[in-house]
């Protein structure tokens, strides 16, 4: 799984992976987030808070939890066979997982600095209190990866962090028990 700090750059690296490695299959979130000027309908499932909760007390998601205000989970993944699932979460949500699934792996992505987090948060169009309550969270979600033992990467040039991923994903699958390199829960 994909976590880290809103505006660090998960989304673009998500995409770059997937198009990348076709043994990759990226799962969408559902949000109760206002979907921001020129971002994709396809970026998640916009839905509203009462649709979010039933489905997720229907036992839809594999993890939700509530981020500066809006609802974001991951829906149960279904990803076609052979294919490794890739979630792109929230780092509450990565503790979910791993909760569930002990042996995900579990990426970090971070921001070359605050500075810079908080120009491509406001580059995106978040709201002032959006962007002031993610940079608050930063140093608390940093802490919780280092105790979901994640691996950190930090997303200065995404040409080289793309590379550094799909090297740390190639590692895990090499050391999977049943070794075929496709299909084991990698998140």
């Amino acid at each position: 799984m994909l976590s880290g700090p809103g505006g660090v750059g998960k989304g673009t690296i998500a995409a770059a992976l997937v198009a990348e490695d076709p043994n990759l299959w990226l799962s969408r979130s559902w949000t109760t987030r206002v979907q921001r000027p020129g971002e994709p309908d396809t970026a998640y499932v916009f839905v509203d808070k009462a649709e979010f909760m039933a489905h997720a007390a229907a036992g839809g998601f594999v993890e939700w939890a509530e981020i500066a205000g809006n609802l974001y989970g991951t829906p149960m993944p279904d990803p076609p066979e052979g294919r490794d699932v890739l979630l792109e979460i929230d780092v509450q949500g990565a503790g979910q997982v791993r909760e569930r699934h002990p042996e995900a792996l579990c990426i970090f992505v971070e921001a070359p600095s605050s500075a810079e987090q908080e120009s491509r948060l406001r580059g995106r169009g978040d709201p002032e209190h959006h962007i002031a309550e993610r940079l608050a969270l930063a140093d608390a979600e940093r802490v919780l990866a280092y105790e979901l033992n994640a691996v950190h990467v930090v997303n200065d040039r995404l040409d080289e962090t793309v590379a550094a991923i799909t090297g740390i994903i190639e590692e895990a699958r090499r050391s999977r028990p049943d070794n075929d390199g496709i299909g084991a829960p990698l998140c």
